[in-house]
């Protein structure tokens, strides 16, 4: 099944174990992305890049997001537009998310936080 339980109205996606994000993870370089579209792609659902943190000093990415491709919501004005022609409500506030975040200033990245 593609969901295995509903919890205050949010459904868990069924994967295995081994292919789940777990907090604390680390990675060389942003590896944790591609690993987290492999587990979004085995749950049933696309992912976007979301946000990116980038430090003043060096430039190098401190944080990245990755979320589903239907978290949050269209703005209103978009959808009361005279266009020709109407598309469809994509974003439905799903909170599927994943927080990539550099470790001291190394190239190698932990996840930060996971929301399944």
């Amino acid at each position: 099944p593609l969901c295995a339980a509903n919890i205050d109205n949010e459904w868990i996606p069924s994967c295995p174990t081994h292919l789940k994000p777990i907090v604390g993870i680390k990675f060389d370089t942003l590896q944790g992305i591609s690993f987290y579209e492999n587990y979004a792609r085995l749950s049933g659902f696309d992912t976007r890049l979301y946000s990116t943190k980038k430090r003043k000093s060096n430039g190098k990415i401190s944080l990245k997001y990755c979320v589903c491709n239907k978290e949050g919501f269209r703005e209103t004005p978009r959808l009361q537009s005279n266009c020709k022609k109407k598309r469809p409500i994509t974003r439905m506030g799903c909170n599927a998310r994943i927080t990539l975040k550099l470790i001291n200033d190394q190239d190698n990245y932990i996840i930060f936080s996971f929301h399944e």
